[in-house]
């Protein structure tokens, strides 16, 4: 959901241990492009879900159910969930990219930065909105308020103020062991094969043991997608390779498993929506190529290398966190209050979000990033 714009140098100790592929590929500014507009894809897929695939909430602001009001649609929408698949896979990329040859302190102080501007302002935005009289949706209580603050409400029990903020949680725990275990020591090729290898034997384990704190720190049900993208970097890194591509491989065979046991169930009027898990497995794999795309097409990417791709993957996170709670206050108005059609309504919502994530970059990200960095990297610059 974050994602860095530098690229830094290969070490020393890479060209050493493989002198014909160690080099990294040439990388055009329309690879990263390309991939910011994944990311946004992403971000939409989800956005979909929340607006249109599911039940629960959204019903308040639509005024029924979305399987009424989009009876074709709401099935297809179901699936925009799987959206977070391909966030996880990204991250794992561009993580492992990020934190590739820079110290501990410098790689803590670049997530911190990115991670805590927006997100503080989007939590003061739900909880302005939710206070307002006329939202039929509850404020949490002032604890549980500031316990959101540090991104730690679901460890500790504290209730949500952002639903997405699940999402969060795992990429944190996603940096910690990467920062522990790769970036501590110093990334080297055979470090981040060692990690995965072991990561992945890990969520092997903990499913089949049920020890309830293997799978907080492991968690097997998301550790394959961000083994996936860290495989595609190292392809995008070093080259093709047997090694790599079997990363990437294992990681989808046993991802696709934790998605289609998470997402599907049977048919039924119990339920709001069926998804298959052929579709289920052919989203997921379609994630995994789109960015595996991105990571092999060394300079053949000229027809994505546009500048608004950028600012597409700049909105991204901004949109991320706003766009599901505020997003159901401003369907209600539109749809509820103005009487605007659920066909229009819909994408006018999601119009407006994107242009509250801008401000939120604009004003926000911006400006606060920046000097949240150098306060966490003292006599920088000097």
């Amino acid at each position: 959901m974050t994602s860095e714009a530098v690229l830094p140098a290969a070490p020393p100790d890479a060209r050493k241990a493989r002198p014909a592929a160690a080099s990294p590929p040439a990388r055009g500014k329309g690879r990263l492009r390309a991939l910011d507009g994944l990311r946004l894809l992403a971000a939409l897929m989800v956005a979909l879900y929340h607006y249109g695939g599911r039940g629960g909430e959204v019903e308040q602001a639509w005024g029924a159910s979305p399987r009424r009001e989009f009876p074709t649609l709401s099935g297809v929408f179901a699936y925009g969930c799987l959206g977070v698949q391909i966030f996880f896979v990204i991250s794992g990329f561009v993580i492992c990219m990020s934190g590739w040859g820079r110290p501990l302190r410098s790689f803590f102080a670049s997530r911190v930065s990115r991670l805590y501007p927006a997100y503080w302002a989007a939590i003061a935005l739900v909880t302005l909105a939710f206070a307002l009289p006329w939202v039929a949706y509850r404020t949490v209580s002032p604890s549980d308020l500031l316990v959101n603050l540090t991104m730690l409400q679901q460890p500790v029990g504290a209730q949500r103020v952002l639903g997405v903020c699940w999402t969060l949680w795992a990429e944190l725990r996603f940096y910690a062991l990467f920062a522990l275990f790769v970036v501590l020591p110093g990334a080297t090729r055979r470090r981040v094969v060692l990690f995965c290898a072991v990561w992945t034997l890990a969520t092997v384990v903990t499913t089949a043991s049920h020890v309830e704190v293997l799978r907080v720190v492991v968690m097997p049900e998301h550790a394959s997608s961000f083994i996936g993208g860290i495989g595609l970097y190292l392809i995008h890194r070093f080259g093709h390779d047997a090694l790599a591509w079997g990363i990437v491989a294992v990681s989808f065979l046993i991802g696709q498993h934790y998605a289609v046991t998470g997402l599907w169930h049977p048919p039924g009027p119990q339920h709001f929506s069926y998804r298959s898990p052929y579709v289920i497995i052919a989203v997921v794999a379609v994630g995994y190529a789109a960015v595996a795309a991105v990571a092999v097409a060394v300079g053949r990417l000229h027809w994505a290398n546009w500048r608004w791709l950028t600012v597409a993957g700049a909105l991204t996170y901004p949109f991320y966190l706003v766009h599901e709670h505020l997003g159901w206050v401003v369907i209600g108005g539109l749809h509820r209050g103005l009487r605007i059609p659920s066909y229009a309504a819909f994408p006018l919502t999601i119009t407006l979000m994107l242009l509250l994530a801008w401000v939120l970059h604009r004003w926000v990200e911006q400006r606060l990033t920046p000097l949240l960095r150098s306060s966490l990297l003292p006599g920088r610059g000097r």
